[in-house]
């Protein structure tokens, strides 16, 4: 049963990492045994099993232990040159999972998902700009906006509106260079190219594509040789009017260990920002995807009021509320019962329990004071140095804005100050949100790394 085990968790891990770390990560990757507590896997690399092990290795392991494999106690990855071909035939997309971890000379990228198109994509306030402009990329004209950046945090669309864009243009472009992956696979590459000795075919290779199309690029964050050569292949492509299009977790500027010549080079194009949804997004979002549903479960009933209930409840992240969708039609289908309040409730238990998490003041401290690289002692300690006192402002900012405590409780967080410390506090970010953007961008990131 194992190895229907590990078909199994392969769609789970799909789900959880998103079709691109998915393709980079674990298609290329093929079980192969268990033995004594250890479970085998077929690895091209070490570089893939060593990533692997360390991001998803405990996730594995966990469903392999729900799924009765009691006595697994660890994984482990052995390189095995012809892991490609069989992980292919395992999933049945042979080519895919080839592009994923070529040669560096092929000049296909990672494989785009069928589902992503502009015409699945709901648009509302938060993300229309977002849309709006990819739209523009897309139509493959004059090179209007280079590079488009496009930034926000999980689940808010990015990853969807770069396949969107790919497609499109394939569409409208069939002839020109393509060029799809994600940052990782990127540095795969390079890695690849330096061991091999092959890096004038990587040059070639990413130096004349039409369009390069980058995701999640703050992974390549703090590591040199890889941000060195995206740096020249990033001129090289600009000097050429190539287009660009790159997403990320954060705006250029607020990504750590990123050099300063590189966030410089990606803001001087379109950066545009995909806020968190709205109530009447997320509804659109469930009305859509059930209509697809209704496709494919033609007899399932779904009871009124159950969308209004998610879009309410599951507010932080889109990827969580499809899924939540789609955990909830499976679910009545194989019990054969009417999609309920009542149902919705039971079969997404922890997914409600999740979303209803609470926000402490203890958890805003800490954040806060990692985000300004200073000491929590000192964040809420009596130094008044503007260094410290702008972050204790927001960070009571953010406690009053976040949480159901008081003034005054707040106040006896941070080092027993008046509560009319606190409002002053509140006040004075309330004022300087408007005006000054660095702030601004600031307390974004917080309130989304908090609450996702």
């Amino acid at each position: 049963m194992t190895a229907e085990n590990w078909a199994e968790i392969r769609g789970i891990l799909r789900e959880a990492i998103g079709a691109s770390k998915y393709s980079n990560w674990i298609e290329p990757i093929s079980f192969r045994q268990e033995l004594n507590g250890v479970l085998t896997f077929d690895v091209p690399s070490n570089f893939i099993g060593n990533y692997v092990s360390r991001n998803f290795g405990d996730h594995i392991l966990y469903e392999f232990q729900r799924r009765g494999q009691r006595s697994a106690q660890r994984l482990s990855f052995e390189v095995v040159p012809a892991t490609v071909a069989v992980a292919a035939a395992e999933s049945g997309t042979e080519k895919s999972a080839a592009r994923s971890v070529a040669d560096v000379t092929e000049k296909s990228g990672s494989p785009l998902d069928p589902r992503f198109t502009f015409e699945s994509y709901v648009v509302g306030k938060p993300n229309e700009l977002a849309h709006a402009a990819a739209r523009r990329v897309a139509e493959g004209d004059a090179i209007t906006f280079n590079p488009l950046f496009l930034y926000g945090g999980v689940g808010l669309g990015k990853t969807h509106l770069m396949h969107a864009i790919a497609h499109e243009l394939r569409r409208r472009r069939p002839e020109q260079n393509i060029l799809y992956l994600s940052a990782e696979q990127f540095m795969y590459r390079f890695i690849t190219a330096l061991r091999d000795k092959k890096m004038m075919d990587f040059k070639q290779m990413f130096r004349s594509v039409d369009v390069l199309m980058v995701d999640d690029v703050q992974f390549i964050a703090g590591k040199e040789s890889t941000q060195e050569e995206f740096f020249h292949t990033f001129n090289a492509l600009i000097e050429s009017q190539k287009q660009i299009i790159i997403s990320a977790d954060r705006s250029p500027g607020e990504i750590k260990d990123m050099e300063e010549r590189i966030k410089s080079r990606m803001q001087c194009g379109l950066v545009v920002d995909l806020h968190p949804t709205d109530y009447e997004l997320r509804l659109g979002i469930l009305q859509t995807k059930t209509e697809l549903y209704r496709e494919q479960y033609p007899d399932l009933q779904i009871a009124s009021g159950v969308l209004e209930f998610l879009a309410h409840r599951i507010t932080t992240n889109v990827r969580v509320l499809e899924g939540a969708l789609t955990r909830l039609f499976a679910f009545a289908s194989l019990v054969g019962r009417e999609i309920t309040l009542d149902l919705a409730q039971d079969c997404l238990a922890d997914i409600l329990k999740s979303a209803d998490r609470k926000v402490t003041v203890e958890e805003i401290q800490r954040r806060v004071s990692e985000h300004f690289n200073i000491r929590l002692s000192d964040l809420i300690g009596p130094k008044r140095l503007r260094t410290y006192a702008r972050p204790r402002q927001m960070a009571m900012y953010l406690a009053k804005t976040l949480t159901s405590r008081s003034l005054p409780e707040i106040g006896r967080r941070f080092g027993g100050r008046d509560h009319t410390t606190v409002l002053h506090g509140v006040k004075r970010i309330e004022e300087l949100r408007a005006k000054d953007s660095q702030i601004a961008d600031d307390l974004e990131l917080l309130q989304r790394s908090l609450q996702a």
